[in-house]
Order: structure tokens, then C-alpha cells, then sequence
């Protein structure tokens, strides 16, 4: 006995989630070679993210095995979270995209700043910023589960209410 992935997904689709965007920077092969690959912004929305600890502060993100953002933060120690407003719907459709190859253009028209501890993109109107360092990763099926501790906290907006996903699509409160 068991679950289709089907049966499962609409089942999943009936929990309202944050919606968060995930940032890491990828530091170039050779820091001292400015042609050398590598050095780029990358980022990917998620739904799959949660608290996890108070003392100490611990966050979990669920990142797909294999995807570039678990392939960056397997050798990437630090990262960085945006916790999305309900007026950034398209940063979270654009990051949302699978199979890309860069990042690059991505982040061209979004306001963001550097995080000082992560040096990962913290998108400008996002409702709460988090710098994170990983502490313990999990293998969990076709995901791999990425526990950070949280370096940083800060409340860059207090305008508008969060993103969600439910039922497949992006919602607002109310």
C-alpha cells in the first residue's frame, strides 16, 4: 500500500506555505582571476522552509537533490533567506524556474543588497531578511533537508502582508 505522487502533491497543495527566496553567493574558482568561472548570485524560491530551534536559532530549507542551489550549498557554507511580500509574486515566479543554467540576468531589475556575514543577495521589500550559516545537512528522499543557523535577523519592510502558495498558485492573505 501506498501514496501516488499524485495523491500526495494535492494532498501537499492543501497547506498554505511562505513563500521565501533563497540566496547564496558562488565565489569564483580563482578569486584572484576576474574571467574565472564561478562568482555568481544564485537564488530559488521555496516553500519548504521553516523554524526549527530558538536556542540556538536554526532555520530548515528543503532543496532538491541535485538542483544547483543543494549543489552550491553543499560546498557553500552561507546564505542567505527573503521572506517575500505578497507584491514580490514575480521575484518568486522568476526564481521559481527549473533547469536554468545561470543566474546571471535573474537578478539584474531586482532591488537587493549584499548581506555583510553571507555576501548573498537580500532582496529589498522582502518583510524579513535571515543570513544563515549551515549546520547539518539530511538526506530525505529526492530532497536534501539544509538546517542553518541563523546569523542574522532583520525586518527590512513592514508594508503589505506575506506570500503564499496554496493549491498551486500563489495567494495573498485576506
Amino acid at each position: 500500500m501506498g501514496v501516488s505522487n499524485e495523491e500526495f502533491r494535492a494532498a501537499m497543495s492543501r497547506l498554505a506555505a511562505g513563500v521565501v527566496l533563497v540566496t547564496a553567493h558562488e565565489p569564483p574558482l580563482d578569486p584572484d582571476d576576474p574571467n574565472a568561472p564561478g562568482g555568481e548570485d544564485v537564488g530559488m524560491t521555496a516553500t519548504a522552509f521553516l523554524s526549527v530551534s530558538l536556542d540556538p536559532p536554526l532555520v530548515m530549507v528543503s532543496l532538491r537533490e541535485g538542483s544547483r542551489m543543494d549543489d552550491l550549498l553543499a560546498e557553500q557554507p552561507l546564505w542567505a533567506v527573503s521572506v517575500l511580500s505578497e507584491s514580490q509574486r514575480h521575484v518568486a515566479g522568476r526564481f521559481a524556474m527549473k533547469g536554468r543554467i545561470s543566474d546571471r540576468l535573474l537578478f539584474d531589475d531586482i532591488p537587493y543588497v549584499r548581506g555583510d556575514t553571507s555576501g548573498a543577495p537580500l532582496v529589498g521589500g522582502a518583510l524579513a531578511t535571515l543570513e544563515c550559516r549551515t549546520e547539518q545537512t539530511v538526506t530525505a528522499g529526492d530532497h536534501t533537508l539544509v538546517i542553518g543557523r541563523v546569523l542574522t535577523a532583520e525586518l527590512p519592510s513592514a508594508d503589505g502582508g506575506p506570500l503564499m502558495y496554496f493549491k498551486g498558485r500563489y495567494r495573498q492573505l485576506g
